[in-house]
């Protein structure tokens, strides 16, 4: 991880219930670790017109601002619900929600957001909040849909591996949240980017040398040398696929309580885990993703 101090868990509210859901989690994590929680909330006047000749900009700004204080207030009550002994810090910020979590995210341990309840929405759109910041953010972001208030909190936490300087960084986030939870950690590679369905004559399943397999494996090895030793309690479960990394990563989320990926590759064979596939995970993954981006020095 990077050198620089993390001692807190960033975390946007604007009042819906995908946000109270990331809001739990966030705090959670922040409990569980001894991390101050910092809550933002930001006020974005674009939709009211602030400024046009028809809005009383003053106005406009009491009333957002109100709204946004009651939103703080509320959620900072519902974090010492969860644990009275949590430090917790509230702002409120002007602009982009978006822009004021990958800012927050350069000094912070992990950034936790919702995403919206529709997957198409959470790709198609360029200023999703949740595309956005696990996209440009500092530090590991994990993403929080709200599937009726619930997020698992059993089974393993799952980690896309290529071989790749991130998928490295990857790893070693996922050790870290495996330690943290106490769970087991799946490690899975997946060496084509072809399709379920590329495979399904044996024919074309037989052209994979024996020798190119045995590769893969020791692809997947080196990736974990060194952070077994660094974490000895967490157990690992070694995967490797033949074909479809997408969905066997989707897969796997449906029995996880988070699945780690970085959040590009470096292109070609082995870059296949990452990139759109953590959009993906994003948009359909039935549980928390977090998406690792390059470390900045």
């Amino acid at each position: 991880m990077s050198s620089r101090e993390h001692n807190s868990v960033v975390v946007g509210v604007e009042g819906s219930d995908t946000a109270s859901t990331a809001l739990r989690e966030a705090a959670k994590i922040a409990a569980q670790r001894e991390l101050r929680l910092d809550i933002i909330h930001a006020l974005d006047f674009a939709p009211y017109g602030f400024g046009g000749p028809y809005v009383d900009a003053g106005g406009v700004y009491e009333w957002v601002e109100e709204a946004g204080k009651a939103i703080l207030a509320e959620a900072e009550q519902f974090a010492h619900e969860i644990d009275p002994k949590l430090e917790v810090h509230t702002e409120i910020a002007i602009g982009s929600a978006t822009q004021w979590l990958i800012e927050s995210s350069a000094q912070a341990r992990r950034v936790v957001v919702g995403a919206s309840a529709s997957g198409k929405a959470a790709t198609a759109v360029l200023g999703n909040t949740a595309v956005g910041v696990a996209s440009h953010g500092k530090c590991p972001v994990i993403v929080v849909r709200d599937r009726d208030g619930a997020v698992p909190s059993e089974g393993p936490v799952v980690v896309g591996v290529d071989g790749s300087a991130l998928s490295a960084q990857a790893v070693g986030a996922a050790f870290e949240e495996a330690a943290f939870r106490g769970a087991e950690l799946v490690a899975l590679h997946v060496w084509s980017d072809l399709g379920s369905a590329a495979f399904e004559d044996p024919r074309a399943a037989a052209l994979a040398p024996q020798s190119l397999e045995e590769e893969e494996h020791a692809v997947l090895s080196e990736s974990l040398a060194g952070w077994s030793e660094q974490y000895p309690d967490v157990k690992v479960r070694r995967e490797v696929y033949l074909d479809n990394p997408r969905g066997r990563l989707l897969d796997w989320s449906a029995k996880a309580q988070l699945v780690v990926v970085g959040s590009r590759g470096r292109g070609g064979f082995r870059g296949m885990l990452l990139g759109s596939t953590s959009n993906t995970l994003i948009a359909s993954a039935k549980c928390p993703v977090m998406v690792v981006r390059p470390e900045e020095s």
